[in-house]
């Protein structure tokens, strides 16, 4: 009984202190300030510099997106005057792109808040010197994105640019790389707003040349997406086409980079009448591309380009996508298209297709979408097939709209030589006769099962090659080999010096 009444005192204690980790844990974090995160991200890039190790930058780098979205000119004018010293010339001259803060602008100081748990913020003491050119050229960056954020600051956004590309080519580090794809970006940004993409497409490519030589993978990449999104900008699909098979896309680039690369793929295929190579190309951008409420317009665009493309290899998409969140509206109208495949008719079809033309060529698939007709017309007929055992032509030209008794006769015959419905045509009485349905086995369903297993075999592929493995994991495994190495040496200079080590053994006499 003693022992129980000593341990009361320690279980209140343990369940006041459970208690209070508990309201720790629950309470909400406060995000940083504007300020705070700027300063705090120019403290990571410094760090990647020193320690050559860039994952530092991309740390950085992915929290542009929703940074870019609270700036305004007294945070930038606020974190430029933070991270560099009083005298500073490279801040003089960043402040004289920051136009006057405007009255009713909120103050930035106002909005600082301690950072966040794990978040390290930079020392308050006296600077001495210029941060590292990598983190000019972010602050760049942020001015940039700010500026692109109204149409009446476009022009200076352009100036910006072409004086940050002339920085980072004097420059000229590795270290700057990963930042440097961003500012690629942003080039392409400032053309595109200012309806001037062709005239940066000679930049890109002279660009792309120095990236391919000095083997700088990440801008590289994206240099090959900027060039890719200009000649599809402006229907070049034989010019897009050759610049993919003429270049080799980084292995080592970033999910983003490779979500969009396959998402320009696809569209080429596509447009080339290869869908299959376009509907892989589409499914490994779905697999990379970010969340979707991360990235809704990228996500939207590219099942968008998925449905049209499945459509036209034969196969009707998952109803279950079209209730997705994200996709439900934006899909609507694909949806309507999807029913009029699915039932053959080509009354809807043509209505859907007039209803939502607008949105079809604002998204670029109208073309793509107006190829379905056929598909349309084989449906119907396949529908007829499995419901009638012998039908005439001119009943069929009635059901599917057709205009004449000859197309009609021209489309079953040609749906009888693909292999969509088993039948033939009686020409002297004018009908169709139709035959049993398929079985269940043969070349075909062979072939199906072919591009399945193709198709898991490549994502098991990608999916190793998207593993990481911790940096310079390889040195730990040196130091060891080197080691033994040296423990080898030393037993062989022993056993020199020693003489034979099993002659030295008690009990080993001569006679053994």
């Amino acid at each position: 009984m003693a022992t129980d009444v000593d341990m009361k005192p320690k279980d209140e204690e343990t369940r006041k202190d459970d208690a209070t980790t508990t309201e720790s844990e629950t309470k909400p974090s406060v995000p940083p300030s504007p300020v705070a995160e700027i300063k705090v991200n120019v403290t990571l890039i410094e760090r990647a510099v020193s320690t050559l190790e860039p994952r530092f930058t991309h740390r950085v780098l992915r929290t542009l997106t929703s940074l870019r979205k609270r700036l305004n000119w007294k945070v930038l004018r606020e974190s430029i005057e933070g991270v560099y010293p009083a005298e500073s010339a490279t801040k003089k001259h960043l402040l004289t792109w920051i136009p006057e803060v405007p009255a009713d602008e909120p103050a930035a100081s106002s909005m600082d808040v301690d950072p966040p748990t794990g978040t390290t913020a930079p020392a308050s003491k006296p600077i001495t010197q210029d941060p590292v050119p990598e983190a000019e050229v972010y602050l760049r960056l942020l001015i940039i994105h700010h500026f692109l954020s109204s149409p009446s600051t476009y022009q200076k956004a352009g100036e910006l640019v072409h004086e940050t590309v002339d920085k980072m080519q004097a420059w000229n580090r590795r270290s700057m790389d990963p930042v440097a794809a961003k500012v690629w970006y942003a080039v392409e940004r400032a053309y595109e707003l200012g309806d001037e993409l062709a005239n940066a497409r000679p930049i890109f490519l002279a660009a792309q040349r120095t990236a391919s030589l000095r083997h700088d993978d990440e801008t590289q990449a994206s240099l090959i997406n900027r060039l890719l999104r200009s000649y599809l900008a402006y229907n070049l699909y034989s010019q897009a086409d050759k610049l993919v098979s003429k270049t080799t896309f980084p292995t080592s680039a970033g999910n983003p980079q490779y979500a969009r690369y396959h998402y320009y793929v696809g569209r080429i295929k596509a447009v080339q009448l290869n869908y299959t190579a376009a509907h892989d190309s589409l499914q490994q951008a779905i697999r990379r591309a970010p969340l979707a409420a991360t990235a809704p317009g990228f996500y939207q665009a590219v099942h968008k380009l998925s449905v049209v493309v499945e459509l036209l290899m034969g196969d009707i998409p998952d109803r279950g996508l079209f209730r997705h969140p994200v996709l439900e509206k934006a899909l609507s109208g694909y949806f309507e298209i999807v029913k009029a495949v699915r039932t053959g008719s080509l009354s809807q079809f043509q209505t859907t297709l007039a209803n939502h033309a607008s949105q079809f060529e604002s998204d670029k698939t109208y073309t793509l979408i107006s190829r379905l007709r056929q598909n349309v017309i084989k449906t119907g007929i396949r529908r007829l097939s499995l419901s009638y055992s012998r039908i005439s032509l001119r009943d069929i030209c009635v059901k599917l709209h057709l205009d004449s008794e000859e197309d009609a006769e021209y489309i079953v015959g040609k749906a009888i030589r693909d292999g969509v419905i088993e039948g033939r045509i009686v020409h002297e009485k004018g009908w169709m006769e139709c035959g049993g349905q398929k079985g269940g086995y043969g070349p075909e369903v062979a072939e199906v099962f072919g591009r399945r297993i193709s198709y898991c075999l490549e994502l098991h592929n990608q999916s190793v090659k998207a593993m990481r493995y911790p940096l310079n994991a390889h040195r730990k495994e040196l130091a060891d080999a080197e080691g033994a190495r040296e423990r080898e040496k030393e037993l062989a200079k022993e056993i020199q010096e020693g003489g034979d080590i099993d002659e030295e053994e008690p009990g080993l006499g001569d006679g053994f």
